[in-house]
C-alpha cells in the first residue's frame, strides 16, 4: 500500500515594498489644499464685514472699516428687531416662502409625471417651453406683470406673490423633476394599477416618495431664491404689515440717511434663519445629493 507523497510547499515570494509617493505628487497636493483654504478665506471676507460691522456704531463704521470692534454694540440688534418689526416680518417671509414651495413642489411634479409619461409630441413641446421659460429676463415682462396683477387684485396678498412664485418656479423645478422622473421604472406604475390603485393613488403613494431626493434639492433651491428675494415683493408688497425681511432691510436706507449699524444687524437677523435652516436640513441635503447621484 502506497503512501501519498506530501504536496511540495508553494514559494512565497518576498513581500514588495509598498511604492512611495512621489515627491511631485505631495507637492500638487498640497498646493491645492491651500488654494482651496486661500479661496474659503477670501469667500469669508465679506462675512467678516458684516457680522464685525453689526456691533459698531455708526461712526466707528466708517472710521474703522475693516477693524474690530472698539466696543461691542448689542443694542444693534434689539433696536434693528424694534425699527424692522422682525417678528412680523419674519413670519411673512416664513408665510411666503412655505407656501410658495409647497405649492411649486405639487404642481410641479404632477406636471413632470404627466408629461414624461405622456409619449407624445405636445408633451414634448410644452416640456420644451417650460425650460425655454427659463431663460427670459425678469426685468422684461416687470412692469406688464406689476400691472396685470394688479388688474387681477393679487397685489397685496401672500396668494398674488405665491402664485408669482409659482410662475417663475415651474421652469426650473419641472426641468429638474423631468429629468429625475426618468429614472423610475413604469412598471412599478402598473403593478400599482393592476393591484387596484387609481391614478391620483399611483402618484402619491408610488411615485411622490419616491421623489424624495430632488424634492429636498428643489425645496433648498426655492427656498434660497425665495428667502432672499427682494425685486418681486417689492412689486406685489405695498402694504407695510406684509413686508418681507429683504423689504424692511431696505428701508434702513433713506433718501438723506443709511443707517448702516442697523441695516447690517438687519442682515444678520434675516440669515441666521437660512443657517438654521440649513442645519437642520443637513442629513436630508446630504442624503439627496447622494440618492441623486446614484440615480
Amino acid at each position: 500500500m502506497s503512501t501519498a507523497q506530501p504536496l511540495p510547499k508553494p514559494e512565497l515570494k518576498p513581500e514588495q515594498p509598498a511604492p512611495k509617493k512621489r515627491g511631485r505628487y505631495s507637492v500638487r497636493l498640497g498646493t491645492v489644499e491651500i488654494a482651496a483654504l486661500l479661496m474659503g478665506l477670501l469667500y469669508m471676507i465679506p462675512f467678516y464685514y458684516v457680522i464685525s460691522n453689526s456691533f459698531k456704531t455708526q461712526g466707528d463704521i466708517f472710521t474703522n472699516t475693516s477693524g474690530l470692534p472698539k466696543e461691542w454694540i448689542t443694542e444693534n440688534y434689539t433696536n434693528a428687531w424694534e425699527a424692522m418689526n422682525f417678528g412680523k416680518v419674519f413670519l411673512n417671509s416664513v408665510i411666503i416662502t412655505v407656501g410658495a414651495n409647497a405649492v411649486i413642489v405639487i404642481f410641479c411634479s404632477m406636471a413632470a409625471w404627466k408629461l414624461v409619461r405622456t409619449k407624445s409630441r405636445l408633451s414634448t413641446i410644452i416640456f420644451f417651453l417650460f425650460v425655454a421659460a427659463m431663460i427670459i429676463p425678469f426685468q422684461s415682462i416687470m412692469i406688464p406683470l406689476s400691472k396685470l396683477s394688479g388688474d387681477l387684485g393679487l397685489q397685496n396678498s401672500y396668494w398674488g406673490l405665491i402664485l408669482m412664485y409659482l410662475g417663475f418656479g415651474s421652469g426650473l423645478s419641472i426641468f429638474l423633476y423631468h429629468g429625475f422622473m426618468k429614472s423610475i421604472p413604469e412598471e412599478i406604475e402598473e403593478a400599482a394599477i393592476i393591484d387596484g390603485c387609481s391614478q391620483w393613488g399611483v402618484f402619491w403613494r408610488i411615485v411622490f416618495p419616491l421623489l424624495k431626493p430632488i424634492t429636498v434639492t428643489i425645496v433648498i433651491l426655492n427656498t434660497l431664491w425665495i428667502w432672499n428675494d427682494f425685486l418681486l415683493p417689492s412689486l406685489m408688497l405695498r402694504d407695510v404689515e406684509l413686508r418681507t425681511i429683504p423689504l424692511a432691510t431696505f428701508y434702513f436706507f433713506g433718501q438723506y440717511t443709511k443707517q448702516w449699524d442697523l441695516a447690517l444687524a438687519g442682515l444678520i437677523l434675516g440669515i441666521i434663519p437660512l443657517l438654521l435652516f440649513f442645519f437642520a436640513m443637513q442629513k436630508q441635503i446630504i442624503q439627496g445629493i447622494t440618492s441623486g447621484s446614484i440615480k
